[in-house]
């Protein structure tokens, strides 16, 4: 599934990023990230603490985004 998503992100000049090293809030509910490709600028994911989205969270931006037609 993560390759998947990750497929997917690089279509919309994202970089799908995982903690390296998760803390213990990390752990129970999140791990990842989107990062814009050009700006290095985190666009999804780091809403209360950083790597806050779940793969699905991630998913669900992903499709949401591609339902608009819209960049990140």
């Amino acid at each position: 599934m993560e390759r998947r998503i990750r497929r997917i992100a690089v279509r919309y000049g994202l970089n799908l990023l995982k903690a390296q090293k998760p803390d213990a809030q990390v752990l129970k509910h999140g791990g990842y990230m989107l990062r814009d490709e050009e700006t290095a600028k985190i666009v999804f994911g780091e809403k209360d603490y950083r790597f806050s989205a779940s793969i699905e969270d991630i998913e669900d931006f992903l499709t949401r985004l591609g339902e608009t037609g819209e960049e990140a």
